[in-house]
């Protein structure tokens, strides 16, 4: 991991409170899908992390939601401006284990990090299905990008007002070989009780520093506690133990 002064390219709306944002710098350092990077913002003590949305050489994009000052200071960000980031931070998706038709599962701001994953389970020769939740139409983002690769897409809205009414796991396929997911810790959970097969999860969990010295952002697993920005955000079906 280093940290790197990026120009920023293109910061823009997506839905009224998701923003892509696009930098020009060195991303060297995302070497899987899933990881993700620390934004050091002017006035803010802790940084924010926001996963990886796509990384090519020198170039990197994130998908980040507006929820509080750090994330809304970023959304007034122009073009032009340098915004410092500490870059390959979290283990990221393992494709190993995927077999021949995997299926992802993205909600809300968990959808992001799916689309480099799937960029790379393409380029390995995988039929890949995408199942992406929603509350309503006018949030929904990434439909089409997703499609554009080549997936099997189907989008769900709480509200039925967009896709298929009802949440990700209303619109599970019959069959896939593997599974990655990534969203609210609700979502995981129900996505954990309704797969039929091992799989991957990327948590979503408040983080001080980012490189597991502060440990606040430690879950518990079968073989113990494990930080969620140094030993995670990925981790596998079989070593999670949910807190009640």
């Amino acid at each position: 991991m280093k940290d790197v002064l990026f120009e920023i390219k293109e910061n823009v709306p997506l839905t009224k409170s998701v923003y892509r944002m696009t930098l020009s710098g060195d991303a060297s350092e995302i070497a899987a899908p899933g990881q993700f990077v620390n934004f050091k913002l002017d006035g803010l003590y802790l940084r924010r992390p926001v996963s990886v949305y796509d990384a090519e050489e020198g170039s990197l994009t994130v998908i980040y939601k507006v929820v509080g000052r750090g994330t809304e200071q970023m959304s007034r960000m122009a073009r032009g401006e340098n915004i410092l980031a500490l870059t390959g931070l979290g283990n990221g998706y393992d494709t190993a284990k995927s077999g021949d038709s995997p299926l992802l599962i993205g909600g809300g701001v968990g959808v992001p990090p799916l689309y480099m994953l799937a960029k790379k389970l393409i380029s390995e020769g995988k039929k890949v299905s995408v199942v992406l939740g929603f509350n309503g139409a006018d949030e929904v983002f990434c439909e089409r990008e997703f499609s554009e690769l080549g997936c099997d897409v189907a989008v769900t809205t709480v509200d039925g007002s967009y896709g298929a009414r009802g949440f990700v796991t209303d619109a599970l396929p019959d069959s896939y070989s593997y599974f990655y997911t990534c969203g609210p810790e609700p979502m995981l959970k129900a996505v954990y009780r309704a797969t039929k097969t091992s799989g991957q999860f990327s948590f979503e969990e408040r983080m001080g520093c980012g490189f597991g010295a502060c440990m606040c952002c430690s879950c518990r697993t079968v073989t113990g506690y494990k930080r969620i920005c140094r030993d995670g955000p990925v981790l596998e079906k079989e070593e999670i133990l949910w807190e009640d």
